[in-house]
Order: structure tokens, then C-alpha cells, then sequence
């Protein structure tokens, strides 16, 4: 089973370049961020006609998460427990019936919380602490199961092509890292560096200064693994290219291959 996480930076502007990816990768599961757009206003038609199903999270003009399948699923949940005052629109839930067995998959697009500190940033952290429970409870339940998405985390210097430039960012703040390093010691297998040690891996450039044509890169889009979905990675990689293509997303695709 092939799944993807794609934070796409605005679905309808880029439906084109999503629709190009999905022929050519041919993921059974990809996980949006940043849809940005309504669920009525997914233009669904066009996936659907690859043979996906379509579920949808979203939120007018910000945010917004979607689950696209080529496998049955079940178990379809919206919206991150644990503060029923939230209303942004950032996380997906549900089953995907493998051939060989059942997986659940969460799709999430955590806070950027930039400026920081302040209330963003405070919001971004109180994510983090609710999804550190979600994730206890699914644990608990000895699932295999993939966390994946736009975390807005720069976990290591390893993961900035220029660390120093991040240091009063949201993204790359000690208490953000300690939240995700507090995320993986449950017991998660970061997908990607299990297979790739090395630095110099990125999923984000930004549009300004240069920063593709420079690798200026930062790596904040991961897949993480409960242990009995870590036992069945067989391989994770980066599209990297799709970010020198016409009208690109500032993110690429990420994914990993599980024996499922």
C-alpha cells in the first residue's frame, strides 16, 4: 500500500498539478492539507474519475484536509478531539481496508503558530497536546496506524538547509520540537528517516528568495508509524521534483510503502 501526504496550498488552483501527480505516483492514499475550499466546492469529479474516493474536511478559504482512496474506507471522523470550540479544519480520520489488513490513517495539518509567542502559538501547542492524546488512544489500541501530514515542524538542525534562520520560528522553537519528539517517544517511527539518514532531505521550499533554485529547503511533512505499522515500511521517499514544475504547491509529496 502506497500512501501520501501532499499539503497542496489551494486544491482548486491546483487541481491540474494534483491530477498530473496522482497518474504518475499512483499513491492507494493520499492525505491533503490546505485544501482550501469548502467540501461542496472539492472538485472531486476529477479524482473520482481516477478511481478515488473522496472525503473531505473542509474550511472556506483556509486550511482544510482530505482523504483520497483507492481502497475502501471506513470509520470516517472529522475534527481533532479534545476542544469542541475548535473550529478549524485540520484533521481527517479513517480506515483503509488493505488487502492484508486494515490501517488507519489520519491526515492532519498542524498550526503553523507564527508570530510567536502569542495566541497562534499557543493554539499550535495545545494542538499538539490534544493530538499527543489522540495518538495515546490509538496506541492503546495496538492499531496499526500512520499519522501523516503538514506538521509545521522542523524536528532537527538535520531537516533546515540553514537551521539558523528558524530559531525564533514557530516551527523550529525548542517547546514545538519537545512537543514532537514528546509525540514520537510514545512509541512513533518517524517513515522518512527511517530510510533516509541523511540531511539535505526537504518537502518545503519557500516561493520567496530563491528558495528552490538555492535548496533553501525545510523538511516539516511527516509520516509518522505506530510500531505495528513500522513493522510493515518497506520503503518512504520525497517527490522532490514536483516542486520545479508549472504552478507548484511551496510543498511536495511525501510517502512511504507499507506490506498492506
Amino acid at each position: 500500500m502506497k500512501i501520501a501526504t501532499f499539503n497542496i496550498n489551494g486544491v482548486k488552483a491546483r487541481i491540474e498539478a494534483l491530477v498530473a501527480w496522482l497518474a504518475e505516483a499512483r499513491p492507494d492514499v493520499a492525505l491533503l492539507q490546505e485544501i482550501k475550499s469548502v467540501d461542496e466546492g472539492f472538485p472531486r469529479e476529477a479524482i473520482e474519475a481516477m478511481g478515488y474516493r473522496v472525503e473531505t474536511h473542509g474550511q472556506k478559504g483556509f486550511n482544510g484536509v482530505a482523504i483520497l482512496s483507492r481502497l475502501p474506507i471506513e470509520d470516517i471522523r472529522r475534527g481533532l478531539p479534545g476542544d469542541e470550540t475548535d473550529e478549524q479544519s485540520r484533521w481527517i480520520e479513517a480506515v483503509v481496508l488493505g488487502d492484508l489488513r486494515p490501517l488507519r490513517i489520519a491526515g492532519l495539518y498542524l498550526p503553523n503558530g507564527n508570530p510567536a509567542p502569542g495566541p497562534k502559538y499557543d493554539y499550535k501547542l495545545a494542538w499538539m497536546a490534544r493530538m499527543q492524546d489522540r495518538v495515546a488512544e490509538v496506541l492503546a489500541g495496538e492499531e496499526a496506524a500512520v499519522f501523516a501530514g503538514d506538521y509545521n515542524v522542523i524536528p532537527t538542525p538535520a531537516d533546515a538547509a540553514r537551521p539558523d534562520a528558524w530559531v525564533a520560528d514557530a516551527l523550529y522553537l525548542p517547546q514545538t520540537r519537545a512537543a514532537f519528539r514528546r509525540l514520537v517517544n510514545l512509541g512513533l517511527t518517524d517513515a522518512f528517516r527511517a530510510r533516509e539518514p541523511r540531511p539535505g532531505q526537504y518537502s518545503f521550499w519557500d516561493y520567496q528568495a530563491g528558495a528552490w533554485e538555492k535548496n533553501n529547503g525545510i523538511r516539516i511533512d511527516h509520516l509518522l508509524l505506530t510500531p505495528q505499522a513500522a513493522d510493515l515500511l518497506v520503503d518512504a521517499g520525497i517527490d522532490r521534483e514536483v516542486r520545479g514544475r508549472e504552478k507548484p504547491s511551496d510543498h511536495v509529496p511525501v510517502w512511504i510503502e507499507l506490506t498492506a
